[in-house]
């Protein structure tokens, strides 16, 4: 519960004081074991904090503005921000945007990658000095916990691990450090905590990557109540040479994929679903073994680049690995429903979810033809299934081959709805998209030039 929110909005919305406390009192009582007397001078001190910080009465026209949101008008639950799909892509690109600056990294955001990376030997000290390390490039990733797993904080914690680790791998980079992020509201039980730290250490154990530091706050501090978990895990990996980019695939390429069962969202489907067994399937890091293999090998040369699916599933991957390297697919859809754990495609089956639009926690693989053959060949010695699904066109489009059909494959404006409130909500496009964009564009732009605004004010001091 965000008291903040809560009373900001009640007082936008023209109530009292009384009323505004009377709400703020029963909040507290429902979730806190507290009398009726500290909760309400706890609401009061809440209720004075929002009046007090209000920046609506602000006369400097600086500081109003430096306080002041660029408002869209349009939430993120509308705009499918978070929910892998095209409005999600939509708001990242110009997110992107926002993240450009004159220092360019080696491998940027506007990359739309799945990290980013910097090479050493452009990285100078104050004398201005390059450091040593000709080919040696520092690759970086920050991954969102899954937020429906907040309760169930090992589990969390181990596939978001996992997931971090998953997008430096296939950069071509070996981690060499994983940093924590944990949020747990005022009402939690501090062994949520332990237990997050335990599946973030269970990866680390597996993996042999260290744990080097982290954060650890409350949400929101006293305005926020509940026992919710939110958070993230940030790695570093190291690569030389170069970095297995999206933009380095080429028409003609093989397009192979590792056997997946899911990491946070199948654990999500399986739990909510009351299909607990299922979670058993997700339990491995068969992923990361893959890319360790491969790196042994001397055909790493031969692949262009590698991805996992995660990001609106198949579907949605294909659509952004598409639009960064300037090509086009052919996929075969018998052949990646192979690769699916037979468990977690029951499961998927059983509770009406589109497969193509999930995370599975497979790597995709372009590489050469030449060397297809072997990288299979490597992974089933190491009892890990993998296969070619398909190849690289300059079409622009996912070409999808089904049984009985050809179809060209789009994501649709959220993943699939792998929970039943997610499919009460739905994954169709708003029919208002165009305006709502128009709103968001507006409002990122604005905060591009409050930036620049503010940038030179600084340097002006």
């Amino acid at each position: 519960m965000d008291l903040e929110g809560l009373t900001r909005r009640l007082m936008k919305k023209g109530y009292s004081e009384q009323q505004i406390l009377e709400k703020l009192v029963q909040a507290y009582q429902d979730h806190k074991e507290i009398d009726d007397t500290t909760a309400r001078v706890f609401a009061k001190a809440v209720l004075e904090e929002c009046q007090k910080s209000d920046i609506s009465s602000i006369s400097d026209d600086f500081i109003k503005e430096l306080l002041e949101i660029n408002k869209a008008n349009v939430t993120v639950g509308k705009q499918g921000v978070g929910c892998r799909g095209a409005g999600d892509f939509f708001v990242h690109k110009l997110i992107t945007e926002l993240s450009e600056t004159e220092k360019k990294a080696f491998l940027s955001p506007s990359s739309l990658d799945d990290a980013g990376a910097v090479r050493l030997r452009d990285i100078t000290d104050f004398k201005g000095n390059h450091y040593n390390a000709e080919d040696l490039i520092i690759v970086s990733k920050m991954e969102g916990i899954h937020s429906r797993l907040s309760d169930f904080p090992f589990t969390c914690a181990f596939h978001v691990t996992r997931a971090c680790l998953r997008d430096l791998y296939v950069k071509g980079s070996k981690p060499v450090s994983i940093m924590i992020d944990a949020h747990l509201g005022d009402d939690a039980d501090v062994g949520k905590l332990f237990d997050f730290m335990a599946g973030v250490s269970a990866i680390s154990e597996l993996t042999d990557v260290p744990i080097t530091a982290g954060s650890t706050l409350r949400i929101g501090g006293d305005m926020v109540i509940g026992n919710r978990f939110v958070g993230g895990i940030s790695a570093v990996g190291l690569a030389s040479k170069r970095v297995l980019a999206r933009k380095n695939i080429l028409p003609g390429d093989k397009i192979l994929m590792t056997e997946g069962a899911g990491g946070g969202t199948i654990t999500t489907t399986a739990i909510y679903s009351g299909n607990h067994e299922v979670v058993k399937e997700t339990m491995n890091i068969k992923f990361l073994e893959a890319c360790e293999i491969i790196f042994k090998e001397d055909y790493f040369d031969e692949i262009r680049a590698m991805c996992d699916v995660t990001n609106g599933g198949l579907r949605g991957d294909l659509y952004e690995i598409n639009y960064e390297a300037n090509c086009g697919v052919v996929i075969n859809e018998k052949e990646v429903r192979k690769l699916v754990n037979q468990k977690v495609l029951d499961l998927l089956e059983k509770v009406g979810v589109d497969y193509l639009g999930v995370s599975l926690d497979a790597l995709l693989i372009y590489c050469s033809d030449k060397v297809s053959d072997r990288i299979i060949a490597d992974l089933a010695k190491n009892n890990i299934k993998c296969a070619e699904i398909g190849y690289v066109t300059d079409s622009k489009e996912v070409t999808m081959i089904f049984d009985d059909q050809t179809e060209t494959i789009l994501p649709r404006f959220r993943e699939s709805a792998y929970t039943k409130i997610k499919q009460e909500v739905g994954e169709d496009t708003p029919e208002k998209i165009n305006k709502m964009e128009c709103k968001v564009e507006k409002a990122a732009s604005d905060s591009l030039q409050k930036r620049k605004k503010i940038i030179e004010y600084i340097r002006n001091l």
